[in-house]
């Protein structure tokens, strides 16, 4: 019985992580990015490590994230953004704003 919560909830996690990686794969052109772009809820743009599946300075939610924001300071939910859709100007403001690198 343990047995198969426990395979359940390894698939689970795997489907999620699978998932995001899609998600960021579609938005960035990359699975992995250590500066990936992302927009905050109020539209602030700025770069942070995007790994999916692994977090850890942020909160994960699925594809989404609770972070700080490094431009507003406050707390947020974040998204990668694509980057083909960014100016030349909003990508150049977001890369030259990073969160910090390490809680």
């Amino acid at each position: 019985m343990k047995l198969n919560k426990r395979r359940r909830a390894i698939v689970i996690a795997s489907a999620l992580t699978a998932a995001e990686a899609l998600i960021l794969r579609n938005r960035r052109g990359t699975l992995l990015s250590a500066h990936a772009i992302v927009r905050c809820n109020q539209g602030h743009l700025f770069t942070t490590i995007w790994i999916p599946g692994v977090s850890l300075k942020a909160a994960r939610l699925g594809p989404w994230r609770l972070q700080r924001c490094p431009v507003g300071q406050h707390w947020t939910i974040v998204t990668p953004v694509k980057v083909a859709e960014l100016s030349t100007e909003e990508r150049a403001g977001a890369e030259s704003v990073r969160d910090t690198r390490v809680p």
